[in-house]
């Protein structure tokens, strides 16, 4: 983390247990976030607090810190049952809830606690089988908690801590009434800590937040501008059939050591991936069609460095840390400033800087005007060099997909688009990956 990110507080001010302090240590964490600096505080000495911040700001260290403290002072009830998790940790994806119990068992490997995880699409019995033998943190996204929460595998009297990450996400993917069903099964909320986080603390989040917790104490953190500052953004304004070439252009010239190519909708999702790997770039695509398990790997290897371009549609867009990214493109524009917003933010992350690079093509450039008036500024323009542009080699032929589901796949062709990127325009809705 650079200075200019981290404040002059350091974790040891606040007289946290040996157990807390060794997995800091192991992490490299000597200085606080801002988020980490004024939340820590209320939520050490047992206050709920509600947390507004951009992501990559330090907001899952801020948490798990705090739900470490309170469990480590405050032994569990002596008729608590195995299968009685102490803390609920709720994140609206399942990257996310992979990314939070990566982050736990680094921070809390001197604690002794046990972390579980539960999320849909993989190992269905593996997470039954764990959350029934008990864990202490229960980490995961609703809809699978609450279909083993109805089976009866655990039950959450015993819960002494509920975090609600990405708050403000839980709205747009339609899980409030899961998180209300859940929270309604705690302990009452002067009988429990309770933190909150998102990227906007919304009047909708404020509202839950004064629903389930206790006089939460708001903190606000934000930068003069809702994307970080390090962040240099620009926008082309390219005809629909020469976003390929462009695209390819800018990989050829810029070199991006690690980029995400943001898309709208996993149908051009998989066209772009297939022009891209036709061009000789090695590229993950990552959608909600692709399975879980492969994901996982998919992502690993990205991070890794394995594939230095990523093909995502918004499921990647919240909540994953993935390190040194360079280049962030916006293929297609997001409908909203927020989506943007988040999406550039998987650059720049942790103090560092990187570049946003849009294309306001024929059938999003009507987006631009909500996005700026968001961000609060113009988007530097850039002209398209037409001379420099490449002619782009084919596309690789993709082998048809078996059937997602049970639906049949009518008449979609896979295969060569003649300009590269007509396919799926015309859609004025994000399709969500």
């Amino acid at each position: 983390m650079s200075e200019h990110h981290l404040t002059k507080t350091r974790y040891s001010s606040f007289n946290l247990l040996d157990e807390i302090n060794q997995g800091l240590a192991d992490a490299g964490f000597e200085y606080c976030t801002p988020i980490q600096e004024q939340t820590l505080p209320i939520a050490l000495a047992g206050h709920d607090v509600a947390g507004e911040a951009q992501t990559g700001t330090g907001k899952t260290a801020a948490f798990l810190v705090a739900v470490f403290n309170q469990l480590l002072k405050n032994p569990a009830d002596e008729n608590r049952r195995q299968n009685q998790p102490r803390a609920l940790l709720l994140a609206p994806t399942r990257e996310l809830a992979i990314q939070i119990h990566k982050d736990a068992e680094l921070l809390g490997s001197h604690t002794g606690l046990v972390f579980g995880l539960a999320y849909g699409g993989t190992g269905y019995e593996q997470q039954r089988e764990q959350l029934a033998a008990g864990v202490d943190l229960l980490i995961g996204t609703p809809g699978r908690i609450i279909d083993y929460f109805k089976q009866h595998v655990f039950d959450l009297k015993a819960c002494q801590v509920v975090v609600l990450d990405e708050a403000d996400r839980m709205f747009d993917l339609g899980f409030i009434k899961d998180i209300r069903y859940l929270l309604r099964r705690c302990p009452p909320p002067e009988q429990r800590l309770s933190m909150l986080f998102s990227a906007t603390l919304s009047h909708r989040v404020l509202e839950l937040a004064y629903e389930h917790m206790n006089d939460a104490e708001t903190v606000r953190i934000k930068s003069e501008r809702p994307t970080a500052d390090k962040i240099k953004q620009t926008v082309y304004y390219p005809a629909n059939d020469e976003k390929i070439p462009l695209l390819l252009s800018l990989m050829e010239s810029l070199q991006p050591s690690r980029s995400i190519i943001f898309i709208n909708t996993k149908r051009v999702a998989e066209k772009l991936y297939a022009w891209l790997e036709g061009n000789g770039y090695k590229t993950a695509l990552l959608s909600g069609d692709v399975p879980q398990k492969k994901r996982q790997t998919l992502l690993k290897r990205f991070q890794d460095g394995e594939f230095k371009i990523m093909v995502a549609t918004d499921v990647a867009a919240r909540g994953l840390h993935i390190p040194e990214v360079s280049h962030v493109f916006n293929y297609d524009l997001p409908q909203s400033g927020e989506d943007y917003v988040h999406r550039v933010g998987r650059t720049a992350r942790a103090g560092a800087s990187g570049a946003a690079i849009s294309f306001a093509c024929e059938d999003f450039a009507h987006y631009l005007v909500d996005i700026e008036e968001y961000i609060g500024h113009r988007i530097d323009n850039e002209a398209i060099d037409y001379a420099a542009l490449v002619t782009p080699k084919p596309p690789i032929k993709q082998k048809p997909r078996k059937p997602h589901g049970s639906g049949h796949r009518h008449g979609q062709k896979h295969g060569k688009d003649k300009h590269g990127s007509r396919g799926g325009h015309g859609h004025k809705h994000r399709q969500k990956g």
